[in-house]
């Protein structure tokens, strides 16, 4: 079960995967990779600018960038792409928060790209040369990208400022397929565990006339291994192009229709009770998309090229979430009197007590929070549920040119970029609070009770649940880009680079206007010039070595700035109030590292980072239940040590990667820790919060990554494919100071979760030139572990009975049982598949 993971702390597991990390080395001749660093053998060629241009060889570029094709991505039989990140790219970890496989924390050194509003996003994402992060929080959607219409992708590492805002971390460049690169035409369907069921086809081709086309789409369904957790997902990509000697262009457009149901975290009593149960529902994400983007390349000469883009996207989310109602927690059974017994009665409801009902004899009712709506009498304190519900409509479009010049410099190699881009988007997002009540089910039934006047029974306006937005926002970013790079004597490479950014964002309440206390409008203007300086030192084909440095920041998103008024806390994720200006998180990095061969087949890495954030923004507390703000609040900081190695010896091919990651905070502050032993609070269980010092762990964040592949050839037709994906433990959220301990009493779960090591097997066999089986286990020793831990009061006993006022008063107040939350990883699941290919070339 999940707690003896407990037991797998951080100095075990890092002794056993070095010693497993450096077992190939003895035999580097019998080991190989499928993905991995760029191979410095084949003069790999890497884009250092999200539009295409000349490219670099990986010898000139002073990071360790990681490479992977579609072959790549099909041998894996991955999900989608965060899946395939998640178990072949080294750095990469996932944290299961929001409980759906298409919905994933995809974290790289310590940065997160995530689905999840409110979340510090720290990488952005690219696809075609257009940023996918969403105008509204800087979220990526990963339900929105195409896996099978990927071609090509690079993860370059670091604060690189060429990539543009959010690139604290590292940046995703996606490269998608057309007529040219995918010709033929292909259709695949695979079944699999949990009802689940896919279908996808792809078509490409072109003519002599230079016309090229490409079309694939993919339906996808499952009920999910957790209770109530469907999926429907609708991808549809298609691209139109024209190309001659020396021109380029091409016409995208992709569509998804998506309904994912995640219903995250659970209690850990419960999980160990039920492993496929959830705490409260539904939990559902609706995403709607369009994307169109104009690209173009032109040669002016062989070495002179310019490229472009346009594009436009839209965005429509929806999300319904049932939630128990904390406010409710500390409530005993209310036993109406005999005015309000008339009253309900009048109104038509009979639902309430008989004499003699108290806590101990009575679950906590429905007709407690149907009653104390009817009677407007304080109904957030007697509703244990609530539904909350938000919509979001983006748009967000742009253009952006390069020109890039290969020549000489002093003599020397040359080669120099300069671009531009605009991108602005329009966002309109609403947000609304219901109260309803808990059924035994774990779902809510709403009572159309809000906060703004529109209650059956009466007018609750100002209740303290009050928690409606209606924000429309705009930005508006220029960009002016260039990098040069100087090639001396065919060794060194010397890289200068830099980007400023102009962006504009406008925010206007449309229930609280004018600017005043409490409202969401405001004008903010952030600008900043972010340099790279890197040099790469290659005395032989077989070793490389490199230096660099680089900056980039991030604006504060909508989300923190609509809760960054310490006089109008808010409660996230349900509410905004006011937003005085925060500045721009800036992040400062450092690259050391050496590559090469140890044979003609076997690849190796080894590199250092730190990375700085400057003006890093957290969400801290205000001495009251739960609110809190974001604010500026110092540096936190990320470190780590990453080794890689790569081969292919005969029929085996094989890579390792290894990780070892140190993510603190380095400055003081107070946040909210009401679910932590360690709090100001004068007993436990009550509002509390705990204090940040410099040097303690950032929650959520594994200090030991290690990944393994294998892949056999046995033969032309099969191949046989192992996994090993193991990640040492974590710290929950609510543990920021590192101090929680249980009792057992008032605190039930441990401040972190432990590590684990996650198998998982592949089998390809092909038929016929057109014909081919795959099949994969996931988790093949069906491990029971969990990605994420969060601390906080819980609702039920360990027999999942909702249980009000567990706790005598303590001065008046009634402390809440705290708990730790688990994010519980999928169990073994099986899937097979079939594909048939025609009109593919060499087939």
């Amino acid at each position: 079960m999940i707690f003896k993971l407990h037991a797998q702390r951080c100095t075990p597991l890092a002794a056993a995967i070095a010693a497993l990390f450096f077992l190939p080395v003895a035999d580097a001749q019998a080991q190989t990779p499928s993905v991995a660093a760029a191979d410095l053998g084949k003069v790999t060629v890497i884009g250092t600018t999200p539009l295409p241009g000349i490219g670099q060889p990986l010898n000139e570029i002073p990071a360790p960038a990681q490479t992977a094709t579609a072959a790549d991505i099909n041998r894996s039989q991955a999900l989608d792409l965060s899946g395939f990140m998640k178990r072949n790219l080294g750095g990469v970890y996932v944290n299961e928060v929001q409980g759906n496989p298409f919905q994933a924390d995809v974290n790289f050194r310590g940065y997160t790209a995530s689905p999840l509003l409110g979340t510090p996003q720290g990488l952005s994402i690219y696809m075609d040369g257009v940023r996918l992060n969403q105008p509204f929080g800087d979220v990526v959607s990963w339900d929105l990208i195409p896996r099978a219409a990927i071609d090509s992708l690079t993860l370059m590492p670091g604060s690189n400022p060429l990539f543009g805002l959010n690139t604290l971390g590292g940046s995703l460049s996606i490269q998608t397929k057309d007529g040219r690169t995918s010709p033929g035409s292909a259709i695949q369907s695979a079944l699999g565990s949990n009802n689940r069921w896919a279908l996808e086809f792809e078509h490409g081709g072109s003519n002599p006339q230079g016309f090229n086309w490409y079309i694939t789409g993919n339906r996808f369904a499952e009920n999910g291994w957790r209770e109530s957790s469907p999926s429907d997902v609708r991808q549809l990509f298609g691209k139109l192009g024209w190309a001659d000697a020396k021109t380029d262009l091409s016409l995208t457009l992709a569509a998804a229709n998506n309904t994912l149901i995640g219903n995250g975290l659970q209690e850990a009593r419960l999980l160990n009770r039920d492993y496929r149960s959830v705490y409260s529902k539904p939990d559902e994400t609706a995403n709607q998309s369009t994307f169109l983007n104009l690209s173009a390349k032109h040669s002016l000469s062989d070495n002179i090229l310019l490229s472009g883009n346009l594009y436009y996207r839209s965005i429509n989310t929806a999300t319904l979430n049932g939630d128990v109602n904390e406010d409710a927690l500390d409530q005993s059974v209310y036993q109406p009197n005999a005015d309000e017994q008339d009253a309900l009665t009048a109104a038509g409801y009979s639902g309430f007590p008989l004499a003699g009902a108290n806590a101990a004899n009575t679950p906590f009712p429905s007709w407690r929070c149907i009653a104390n709506v009817l009677l407007n009498d304080e109904p957030a304190e007697k509703c244990n549920g609530v539904i909350n519900r938000t919509r979001s409509e983006q748009e967000n479009y742009g253009l952006s040119g390069q020109i890039s010049v290969l020549g000489k410099l002093l003599g020397q190699r040359n080669q120099f970029t300069v671009g531009a881009a605009y991108d602005a988007s329009r966002t309109r997002f609403t947000q609304s609070t219901e109260l309803g009540y808990l059924n035994a089910d774990r779902s809510i039934t709403g009572l159309n009770a809000f906060g703004d006047g529109g209650i059956t029974g009466g007018n609750l306006e100002g209740a303290p649940y009050d928690t409606r937005v209606h924000l429309q926002g705009s930005t508006r970013t220029f960009s002016v880009f260039a990098s040069d790079t100087l090639s001396i004597n065919g060794r060194w490479h010397l890289t200068a680079s830099g980007r400023f950014n102009h962006t504009q964002l406008t925010n206007t309440d449309q229930i609280n206007p004018g600017g005043g206390s409490g409202s969401l409008d405001g004008d903010h203007t952030f600008q900043r010039l972010n340099p790279a300086l890197g040099l790469t030192f290659t005395p032989s084909p077989a070793f490389n070595a490199y230096i660099g440095y680089n900056e980039g920041s991030r604006t504060p998103t909508s989300v923190e700035l609509g809760c960054a008024d310490p006089a109008n806390p808010c409660k996230l994720p349900n509410a905004l109030a006011g937003d005085p200006p925060l500045r721009q998180v800036v992040t400062k990095t450092w690259e050391l590292g050496v590559r090469g061969k140890l044979a003609p087949a076997v690849n190796w890495n080894i590199g250092v980072f730190r990375a700085e954030n400057y003006d890093d923004i957290l969400f801290v507390a205000d001495n009251a239940a739960g609110f809190g703000y974001f604010k500026n609040f110092g540096q936190t900081r990320r470190q780590g040590l990453e080794l890689g190695m790569s081969g292919k010896s005969g029929k085996i091919d094989a890579s390792a990667s290894l990780t070892l990651l140190d993510a603190s905070f380095e400055s003081a502050e107070t946040v909210n820790g009401t679910g932590n032993s360690s709090n100001d609070a004068a007993s436990p269980g009550l509002n509390g919060n705990i204090n940040i010092t410099p040097g303690n762990q950032i929650p959520l964040t594994p200090r030991q990554m290690f990944k393994l592949h294998l892949n056999y050839q046995a033969s032309n037709a099969w191949s046989i494919g192992m996994g090993m994906n193991a990640v040492s433990s974590l710290l929950a959220r609510g543990n920021e100071n590192n101090q929680h301990q249980p009792n057992g009493i008032n605190f039930l779960g441990a401040g972190d979760v432990g590590g684990y090591a996650i198998f998982d097997l592949s089998v390809q066999y092909r038929a016929s030139p057109q014909w081919r089986l795959f099949a994969q286990v996931s988790n093949l020793f069906d491990r029971q572990y969990a990605t994420a831990a969060q601390l906080g009061a819980t609702a039920f006993d360990g027999n999942g009975r909702f249980v009000a006022r567990p706790l005598p008063a303590v001065g008046g107040s009634f402390p809440l049982v705290q708990s730790t939350f688990l994010s519980p990883g999928a169990p073994r699941a099986i899937s097979v598949g079939l594909r048939y290919e025609f009109d593919k070339p060499g087939r």
